[in-house]
């Protein structure tokens, strides 16, 4: 059975679905096929699960803490079935929304494992026994949990979704990556009371940011008892009926009841036609132009499928940038939209604390333009950061005609400031010109203005 659309959209997470609801909005007929939830693994499996646990861990932090402002409280114990039920009901609330959203623009979400086929002599996909054609096809497959090849049997050895799943929390774990995901969860296991080690093969945490942003978090990890392995690989792992050992290439052998495997994620593209119909692919990525178009006739890739940042918020603006590009081409809207740029796409980690960037590092900038000038601002001297008994620093980076094209931040509540961070960065701000803003006091915000200052050679609270 064959169905017409004017777009058809291969799954619906983050970049899927803003497609969808995008192309529907601008008047298309559209197909949403979906083989488990709308919403994928950012909604169900990642951003928003992780974020809630991230939270509670803060209450318990705060709780632990609350003798330091004079308020007498005590943590009694953490039950891990109840912070997953509270993860849950939000998950719940946000589903029935965006589904309750998707219907009521008139998307048929057809469910069920789609792939790409050739049909009528183009591209098409198949469900089941349905072909759904459109002159324009959406890959959004989406990405899952890099492995290693490590044996994952969800008791001992765990990807991230296992982890969301826990009903007792482990007394002890090792995190194998320090990246994103492997730093926020040992931040909220640690606040949980598990004894927490990471594993990091680079020579620090967060190895694509700062280097004074890695070593800010790893001093902030220490005091707070979490162990940091880096610069020495996994050399192997062997997983015991009461615990897990995991040996580095320098011989050292750590032992705890789990194994969190957090070494990234790889794009979800095998066995699903691509290569077959004509799309390009390196290393299991689909290969797009700069307009996310794919080297097969009416095929167009977004998300964590594209190489680039695998963020929730990147797929948002990939599928939104397709929908408007197919409606310019077919003279729905009058101006064709802006490419979607990485440098340009804010980045933030939810460990504590919190780390947000945007922009060039001091490395990339000095790469591009030849040189670069910097200013890094203590959290020391910004008094909302001392409130909140947080340490951290606010980094600019500049090129030599003086744009801002970096901001590097870590410290408590540093993803709040990181759009006011974006808009500085894309629109080619100035020092002088951020210096100009006012900005509330006492706010943490109020850093970004205060290394804008100091940058711009008239430092107020920051040494001259």
């Amino acid at each position: 059975m064959a169905d017409d659309y004017d777009v058809v959209v291969l799954g619906a997470g983050s970049g899927g679905y803003a497609a969808a609801l995008r192309s529907a909005q601008l008047g298309r007929r559209v197909a949403l096929v979906e083989q488990s939830k709308v919403g994928g693994t950012c909604l169900h499996r990642g951003c928003i699960p992780t974020k809630a646990w991230l939270h509670a861990a803060e209450v318990a932090d705060t709780v632990r803490d609350a003798s330091a402002v004079g308020v007498t409280a005590s943590l009694d114990s953490v039950d891990a079935s109840a912070v997953g039920a509270y993860a849950e009901r939000i998950i719940d609330r946000l589903y029935k929304g965006l589904t309750g959203m998707v219907s009521g623009r008139g998307i048929e979400t057809v469910e069920g494992a789609g792939r790409l086929v050739e049909d009528r002599g183009r591209p098409a996909v198949a469900v089941g026994d349905r072909i759904l054609h459109a002159p324009d096809i959406v890959l959004a497959t989406g990405s899952y949990s890099r492995t290693l090849g490590l044996p994952i049997d969800n008791e001992r050895i765990l990807t991230s979704e296992h982890a969301l799943q826990l009903a007792s929390l482990p007394e002890s774990a090792i995190v194998l990556g320090g990246g994103v995901i492997g730093v926020e969860f040992a931040s909220a296991w640690a606040s949980l009371g598990v004894d927490v080690q990471i594993v990091e093969a680079a020579d620090r945490l967060v190895p694509n940011e700062e280097p004074e942003i890695s070593k800010t978090l790893a001093r902030a990890f220490r005091k707070r008892g979490i162990t940091a392995h880096t610069g020495s690989p996994m050399s192997s792992v062997d997983s015991g009926e009461h615990n897990v050992e995991l040996t580095l290439k320098d011989g050292k052998t750590l032992t705890a009841d789990v194994l969190l495997v957090a070494v990234g994620r790889g794009p979800s593209t095998q066995g699903l036609g691509f290569a077959e119909v004509g799309v390009e692919m390196a290393e299991d990525f689909v290969v797009v132009d700069e307009r996310l178009r794919t080297s097969a006739p009416g095929v167009w890739a977004v998300g964590d499928i594209v190489p680039g940042l695998q963020l929730a918020h990147r797929g948002f603006a990939h599928g939104i940038f397709v929908a408007e590009e197919i409606a310019h081409r077919e003279g729905l809207i009058e101006r064709a939209p802006a490419p979607v740029l990485d440098r340009e796409i804010p980045k933030v980690t939810y460990c504590d604390p919190e780390i947000a960037s945007v922009g060039l590092t001091q490395a990339q900038a000095e790469q591009e333009y030849g040189e670069a000038s910097t200013y890094s601002y203590n959290l020391g001297g910004n008094g909302r950061s001392q409130i909140l008994q947080t340490a951290g620093l606010v980094k600019l980076v500049s090129n030599p005609a003086g744009e801002i094209v970096g901001v590097h931040m870590v410290g408590g509540r540093m993803g709040e400031q990181v759009g006011e961070a974006q808009l500085i960065t894309a629109w080619g701000a100035h020092a002088d010109e951020v210096a100009q803003l006012v900005h509330a006091h006492p706010t943490q915000n109020e850093a970004l203005g205060e290394a804008a200052m100091a940058l711009a050679g008239k430092p107020l609270h920051a040494p001259d």
